[in-house]
């Protein structure tokens, strides 16, 4: 059946005479617990997790430092399941055609297609709008949302206008809650080093200027990490071994079929190299498996000269909340065989294969003798010291020598802040110096960057870039590279007393200011499923250097159980600092 609302109408007939009265309406969902339907999942306790847990954590950071943050996906709150049945009958496909919409309604791999673009506002006036320029003047910034209801019921409360703004966490966050809603199991996945292949090759390519500017020239780009969804159902178009976690993706990155949607992709079509399969493989399978290009870009040529490539970076620690407990669970694993291995390489030549990539001479690909060039020096760079945001940035810079003859090279550094997808936002930082390396040598040259240089220039991702362009006397260049990811401070919530149904609790979150200026501005973003209504907001005081800060509030819990109270806390120098806490009501 169709799921959606239902008028439910009894009908009376006697010998002359019938009459027909309205019972009222009831709502048709899909239903994990039965072994007819679609979505069907055997275990009791992922059904609990990925359709009746209203509380999930969403992993960021990098793959050198993964963080995690709280988010209420409020699938059961006040008018959620009113709104989610509104945005069907809001998308690009019922508008175009209604009854041929409704009657596929029984179909998760439909809706959730329809889904994955109804979240985006992209096409069709959907939920939520993208924003990835670190400029979120008119809106609220992607990384302030703790839960998809306040956003829904914004859309909802504006006439269904898009709210401003959302980035790839936010879309998988809204798309979990309407999802589960309707019943269908779905959980969020985090890749890290996730690739964005624009043009369908397979390959990302990356570009530099001579003083080691990362230049934003190319479509392509590789994102600290992307958050997209899974959900759980049948394959009947495929066949039963595609079935299982199918992959959705509501961030607006390329279109498919010419709107914003991505999705359902086959996790196992994606793992065995299938790329032909229903719906958007290619672009899924980039993001775990494309090769990254580095390229070096004359602007006054337009000659780019390869630096080097990697076909083993994309696509790592590809994270979920575990079931059941706040843990992370590694899938990287049903993406792709083992990064390097021969089955690994095997699959990615068959997908290449299949999408005519073997055959096709591509004028813009390396030569094999561009690929195989040899660099004479080696780099990298290692952290030394904390990486929080008020602190300096402390970083050694090692080269090393691979060649017994000495070698000279001319160092241009950079620092950028970026956004997560590393799009630079604003410059930083920037440096050059000239070494000479005796045979087999390695040297170690220390870098500081101050908090006072870059406290202006971060975006609210906390995020650096930090380039070393390495110019080596007749020889290739090197290019050495860091994605930093400065933490927040730590703020602490403790609840003060027994939490019990319809009774108050008191709340305390402390916050010291860690940095030796004051800080003002202060705001505390308080909600949670079934503790309070709505979303609760508290000014606080300006605090000096190194100063604490208590500040108390009361809940009223309305459910018993295990619930969880998000808490965000922003101020001028700080920007969304997260924590979550576990109440027992």
């Amino acid at each position: 059946a169709v799921i959606g609302r239902y008028k439910l109408s009894v009908q009376s007939t006697s010998r002359d005479s019938s009459s027909s009265a309205s019972l009222g309406t009831f709502v048709l969902l899909f239903n994990p617990w039965s072994s007819g339907d679609d979505v069907f999942m055997p275990s009791k306790a992922e059904c609990e997790e990925y359709v009746l847990e209203e509380f999930g954590i969403i992993f960021a950071g990098n793959e050198n430092r993964i963080s995690s943050f709280g988010w209420n996906f409020g699938q059961f709150q006040g008018d959620i399941l009113d709104i989610c049945l509104s945005m069907l009958d809001r998308s690009l496909s019922y508008r175009q055609d209604p009854i041929t919409d409704v009657s596929h309604r029984n179909d998760p791999k439909y809706l959730g297609r329809v889904l994955s673009a109804m979240v985006n506002a992209n096409d069709d006036q959907g939920v939520v709008l993208g924003n990835w320029s670190g400029d979120y003047e008119g809106g609220k910034s992607p990384s302030s949302w703790t839960g998809s209801g306040e956003i829904l019921q914004n859309w909802k409360k504006s006439g269904f206008r898009p709210v401003r703004y959302g980035q790839c966490w936010v879309f998988a966050a809204v798309l979990t809650t309407v999802l589960r809603c309707l019943g269908i199991p779905t959980r969020t996945i985090t890749n890290f080093n996730s690739a964005h292949d624009a043009d369908g090759n397979l390959r990302v390519d990356e570009f530099y200027d001579a003083s080691g500017n990362h230049l934003n020239r190319a479509a392509d780009s590789v994102w600290n990490f992307h958050v997209w969804n899974e959900s759980w159902f049948t394959r009947s178009d495929l066949g039963p071994s595609y079935s299982g976690w199918q992959i959705l993706d509501a961030t607006p990155q390329e279109e498919s079929e010419g709107i914003y949607q991505c999705g359902p992709a086959s996790r196992k079509a994606i793992k065995e190299g299938d790329v032909e399969l229903d719906y958007d493989c290619p672009f899924v399978f980039a993001e775990v498996n494309a090769d990254r290009m580095y390229w070096n870009y004359d602007t006054s040529t337009g000659k780019k000269t390869l630096i080097f490539s990697q076909s083993t970076t994309i696509g790592q620690a590809i994270s979920t909340k575990a079931v059941g407990r706040d843990d992370r669970v590694d899938v990287t694993n049903d993406y792709k065989y083992e990064e390097g291995s021969k089955k690994e390489r095997d699959i990615f030549k068959k997908a290449r294969k299949k999408l005519g990539l073997e055959d096709k001479f591509d004028p813009t690909a390396p030569t094999p003798q561009e690929i195989e060039q040899k660099p004479d020096i080696s780099g990298k760079f290692k952290v030394a010291g904390p990486l929080q945001v008020g602190k300096d940035i402390n970083l050694i810079l090692v080269l090393a020598n691979l060649q017994s003859d000495a070698k000279t090279a001319h160092i241009n550094m950079t620092a950028w802040s970026t956004v997560y997808t590393r799009r630079p936002v604003r410059g930083i930082w920037k440096d050059s110096i000239s070494v000479t390396l005796s045979p087999k040598e390695e040297k170690q040259f220390p870098i500081k960057i101050p908090y006072t240089e870059y406290q202006q220039q971060l975006t609210t991702d906390n995020t650096i870039q930090v380039t070393a362009l390495c110019h080596v006397e007749g020889g290739i260049q090197v290019l050495v590279q860091r994605d930093i990811t400065l933490d927040n401070p730590t703020i602490d919530v403790q609840i003060l007393g027994e939490a019990k149904v319809n009774r108050e609790v008191d709340v305390e979150v402390i916050f010291t200011n860690p940095i030796d200026t004051e800080v003002t501005g202060c705001v505390l973003q308080v909600e949670g499923s079934d503790l309070l209504r709505g979303i609760l907001e508290i000014d606080m005081p300006p605090l000096k250097a190194g100063e604490n800060s208590s500040t108390k509030f009361q809940l009223i819990p309305f459910e018993a159980g295990p619930k969880h109270l998000l808490v965000n806390f922003s101020c001028d120098k700080f920007a969304n600092i997260k924590t979550f806490k576990m109440v027992n009501v």
